[in-house]
């Protein structure tokens, strides 16, 4: 009897052993499979030699100095619509030199300073645009900073063009 106990052990531990061979075999196969595929996939892509080259290019025509961007007006308005307004909308029309040229502009809020007398810059912001002309836009905001305060919108090359000065009571 202990002959059959232990071919049915023998016979039982082949059986797991086999299935673990089959199993660790399966996994093997997978892992190879997976790892070549990624391998397929990342294969070099055929090289393309491009060719860079810099060479001086003459200015066909000059820049005159003369000439220089134009502004209008600036105007400013209270972007708030009732009580103490924080925020307000300066809006100019800008137009380019020459035709081609495009505008370079900066805006400017300034505050004026009773101890020196001045006005000083308070905020400001740089734009640009590639047109003949444009109605450009800025929405400054005010808070807590009681004063009188005027916007100048510079285009490069030309001078200030300043608003009426306004005043902000909160």
């Amino acid at each position: 009897m202990s002959t059959t106990r232990s071919r049915a052990a023998l016979a039982g531990g082949t059986a797991n052993a086999a299935r673990l061979f089959v199993a660790a075999l399966a996994f093997t196969s997978a892992y190879v499979g997976l790892s070549a595929y990624g391998n397929a996939r990342s294969a070099a892509a055929p090289v393309r030699t491009v060719t860079l080259s810099a060479r001086e290019m003459p200015i066909a025509r000059p820049l005159d100095v003369a000439t220089s961007a134009r502004a209008s007006a600036v105007t400013v308005t209270a972007g708030g619509a009732s009580g103490c307004a924080t925020s307000y909308v300066a809006r100019s029309l800008l137009a380019e030199a020459a035709p081609g040229q495009g505008v370079v502009y900066r805006w400017r809020l300034s505050r004026w300073s009773p101890a020196t007398e001045t006005w000083r810059t308070f905020l400001a912001e740089h734009g640009g645009f590639a047109a003949s002309e444009r109605e450009v836009e800025w929405r400054p905001r005010i808070a807590g900073n009681p004063g009188w305060y005027r916007v100048e919108v510079l285009a490069e090359g030309a001078g200030a063009v300043r608003s009426e000065r306004f005043q902000v009571s909160c």
